[in-house]
């Protein structure tokens, strides 16, 4: 399906240069002189490369078509990950480097999205939001909450993210899956 240009999100997939790309970033640039265009960021699902690309805001760009099925987390061992089908009770594994570091955050019966092309599995969608818990953080220094410094923290599942200086160790908090930062603190 042909999408414009000023279409194009993060998350997206799309064929282009005979090669399916997962778009990371983009950024709609409308400069003071000339014509609009998006610079877009994307990474390659089968070759594993990146690319920045601009696209003029008149040109279209082909979606791939994907097919979107609900699945449930079950297990993971060293390479794989392992799903369920809640519907038909199939079961997958998908390779853990397609999943990524977001297969940190999978946990028991978490249902995902799993986006195919041509029945090969392409990406694992999670919830946006997930609910994790502080393990370990450093302690804010006193002074430090003029300005909007974060800290390190790591959680339960082992993630490495930055932090606001009042979340502690334990504390329960919310994290976009998308962009894997800090939201709230529940």
């Amino acid at each position: 399906m042909k999408i414009n240009a000023t279409e194009i999100r993060v998350g997206m997939i799309l064929e282009f240069k005979d090669d399916l790309w997962e778009v990371l970033k983009t950024n709609h640039v409308k400069p003071g002189k000339g014509g609009a265009f998006a610079q877009i960021e994307m990474k390659s699902l089968l070759k594993n490369t990146k690319l920045n690309e601009r696209f003029r805001s008149s040109e279209t760009v082909e979606k791939a078509s994907l097919e979107e099925i609900k699945y449930n987390f079950l297990y993971s061992d060293e390479d794989d990950y392992y799903f369920i089908n809640p519907e038909n009770f199939d079961q997958i594994n998908i390779d853990g480097n397609l999943v990524g570091e977001k297969g940190k955050l999978l946990s028991e019966n978490l249902e995902v999205t799993i986006n195919f092309h041509n029945d090969k599995p392409l990406s694992v969608i999670l919830p946006n939001q997930i609910t994790c818990k502080i393990e370990t953080t450093d302690v804010a220094l006193k002074g430090q909450t003029v300005s909007s410094s974060y800290k390190p923290a790591v959680l339960d599942s082992g993630l490495n993210i930055q932090v606001p200086p009042f979340i502690e160790s334990g504390d329960k908090i919310v994290i976009d899956t998308r962009t894997m930062e800090y939201v709230k603190k529940i």
